[in-house]
């Protein structure tokens, strides 16, 4: 058993090594092939609805967090709040979602599009945390998962996007807000 300690000890300081954690962060191709490992193993737990769930729980929380929250803040009254699979007429699975009872012009396309408000959480994370967190070859591997989970539900669905489209008033109402912050900018 001391053999596994051993090797277990010289790879712990390996990878903690200023030099090699200097090269390993500075170098984008590891970031890029970090995030697509991360994204194909959560894709392999899709073969297993209750493992894709468990998997998916901490991004689709905060997905749906956002939808409910914003839909709050916007009297779009949410009324039920799930986290749990299930299966819907297509045949596909859908994680979780948030329903509401008001939804109207002003409230639904904000109330759709609320998973974007992760972005600057992710940026927030990038720009103050990360640059205060012990360089590790540990802490690396959670901040890229961290991000990876944040970005990838910052995303709205399919679902998401027909919602905020059935309101023209509401799509036309923040096209113009939208058009209007660029120009300012």
């Amino acid at each position: 058993m001391s053999i596994v300690y051993q090797i277990y000890y010289k790879l712990v300081a390996l990878v903690n090594n200023p030099e090699f954690l200097r090269g390993f962060f500075d170098n984008r191709f590891y970031l890029i092939l970090l995030v697509v490992i991360l994204m194909r193993m959560k894709y392999n737990t899709y073969r297993s609805m209750w493992l894709s769930a468990l998997v998916n729980i901490p991004g689709t929380m905060l997905h749906e967090m956002m939808h409910y929250l914003v839909g709050l803040f916007l009297n779009a009254a949410p009324c039920n709040f799930t986290l749990f699979p299930k299966k819907n007429e297509d045949g596909d699975y859908v994680m979780g979602s948030v329903s509401f009872r008001n939804v109207t012009f002003y409230n639904a396309v904000p109330s759709a599009m609320a998973p974007f408000l992760l972005l600057p959480i992710g940026f927030y994370i990038n720009r103050y945390l990360l640059p205060v967190m012990q360089p590790t070859f540990f802490n690396y591997i959670l901040y890229v998962l961290l991000q990876t989970i944040i970005i990838e539900n910052a995303i709205p669905s399919n679902a998401d996007f027909r919602v905020a489209g059935m309101y023209f008033r509401g799509v036309v109402l923040y096209g113009v807000l939208f058009v209007a912050l660029l120009l300012m900018l």
